[in-house]
């Protein structure tokens, strides 16, 4: 049996919806926010970001002790949420409202941690690698997170995240979707699986892993596009003697040179080659085969395969020369037709070894790129202004700036203050969680001073900079309560 505790004994802290009572040397469930000496305290601190810092990681810890000995701070210093804390529910002022000079102008930066259950990301994998149906679950530790959405052009496109994982199912589905968003929005490798497809590591910067095979770079186009930038040189080898034909194969449109608009330009002969799939246009053919880890990303080991009978009425002759290479240039065979009119393997000349190499040359790096994106719709804007709606119709129309941890976002049209921003472009481990479960991001709203108090903004508790440098801050909405049962801080 627990015995019952004297009231002095724990805070009630209210910076989320849990609302722990954490008792004296603890933090609550999130482990951002301590009871230390009967107050509530962020347990990590406020930074700001300074572009005149040439040493270190340029991010300024405040409330550390003691400004660097300046009498005042640098003029291009951007103070950040990181650290700042939240005042959920934000009936109450934002944690800091801060004073500065920019330029000669009066500006107001108001900081706060939003808490967000309305979020997600968007994650883009270069690689032109079939990693699952569109639409498919994607699944980390099991529980569905996520899915497969539309392809971009030599990338394959993840939408994770968002209300209904992290609230609307079982306990398991929220926990695992929100420890994988702060995962990968604080830069962490994270395993997902995807039903009927690969199992892929995805990090942001780095290079993704499919199905254990790390990938070096995306495509250079689509087998269309390859020959219309390669053309050319194609056809001073051809005018050599050295090739006859190029088949460019791709999931999405696989490009013959004979044929195609490019090679009728130039002047290239019929070879009367015939290819297994959906004819688009002259020269572009559409499924030659199901979407895999093969050729171009098709599911093909043997390129032969979507090669039909070669027609000697339309140019057909043993002794043509074939090349097919996929759309990386990783991918590559060099066939004769004997006299049969059958494709055999043969040595690359020397010579055509610059033309596949160009295509890898012009193939970008492979990376993953998370783009963190939310609504900070709700009760958030109340601690910035006392009327909510004119924050968001200033944002909307760019007297503020929105920000999230210092790094610009892009503000969706339309209704509410739905944005975006590339997690790399904020400083390490930027992100948090609460249990709720939800995740925490930093944001900062940009203003001159008269129009922040023009929207109703909470004039009573601005600060300026120095001060906030000086004297720092901490939560000051910790409640000493007593606890009804048990406490759920740790």
């Amino acid at each position: 049996m627990t015995s019952p505790r004297a009231p002095s004994d724990k805070i009630r802290c209210d910076a989320c919806p849990v609302m722990c009572y954490i008792a004296p040397g603890q933090t609550g469930a999130c482990d951002r926010y301590a009871n230390h000496q009967g107050r509530i305290l962020r347990t990590d601190p406020l930074l700001i970001l300074s572009q005149a810092l040439t040493e270190g990681t340029g991010v300024i810890p405040f409330a550390a002790g003691s400004w660097s000995g300046t009498l005042a701070p640098p003029a291009d210093i951007e103070l950040t949420a990181i650290g700042a804390g939240t005042t959920y529910p934000d009936f109450k002022a934002a944690p800091f409202i801060v004073s500065s000079r920019v330029a000669d102008a009066d500006m107001i930066t108001v900081v706060t941690e939003a808490i967000f259950s309305y979020c997600g990301v968007k994650v883009k994998i270069d690689t032109d690698r079939h990693l699952g149906p569109e639409g498919a679950p994607v699944r980390a530790g099991g529980e569905i997170v996520g899915h497969v959405t539309t392809a971009e052009y030599g990338s394959q496109m993840l939408a994770l995240g968002g209300v209904h994982h992290l609230t609307g199912g079982g306990k398991a589905e929220g926990r695992l979707t929100c420890a994988t968003l702060l995962a990968l929005c604080n830069r962490e490798a994270v395993t997902l699986t995807i039903d009927g497809g690969s199992e892929i590591v995805v990090q942001a910067g780095a290079a993704p892993v499919v199905d254990g095979r790390r990938e070096d770079r995306m495509r250079v186009g689509c087998g269309s596009a390859t020959i219309g930038m390669f053309a050319a040189q194609w056809r001073d080898l051809q005018q050599q003697g050295l090739l006859d034909e190029v088949v460019v194969v791709d999931d999405h449109i696989t490009g013959v040179v004979s044929e195609h608009q490019a090679g009728k330009v130039i002047g290239w002969p019929a070879t009367g080659i015939r290819i297994k799939g959906h004819r688009s246009t002259p020269g572009r053919y559409f499924r030659v085969s199901s979407p895999g880890l093969g050729w171009g990303g098709t599911s093909l080991t043997d390129p032969l395969a979507i090669l039909g009978a070669w027609n000697p009425e339309k140019g057909a002759r043993p002794g043509l020369r074939l090349l097919m290479i996929s759309t990386t240039g990783e991918d590559w065979g060099y066939y004769i037709l004997d006299a049969d009119l059958i494709p055999r393997p043969a040595p690359l000349p020397t010579a055509l070894r610059p033309s596949i190499g160009i295509i890898a040359e012009n193939c970008e790096p492979s990376r993953c790129t998370v783009l963190f994106m939310a609504g900070a719709g709700g009760s958030l804007r109340a601690g910035v202004t006392e009327n909510p709606v004119q924050l968001t119709r200033s944002v909307q129309a760019g007297e503020t700036r929105l920000s999230c941890g210092g790094a610009s976002c892009y503000v969706w049209p339309g209704g509410g203050i739905t944005f975006m921003v590339d997690v790399l472009d904020l400083p390490e481990n930027a992100f948090g969680a609460v249990p709720t479960p939800a995740l925490v991001a930093p944001l900062e709203f940009t203003l001159p001073r008269a129009t922040y108090l023009a929207l109703g903004g909470h004039e009573g508790a601005i600060r300026s900079l120095p001060d906030v440098l000086d004297h720092g801050g901490e939560y000051p909405c910790g409640i000493q309560l007593h606890p009804k049962g048990r406490g759920n801080g740790s």
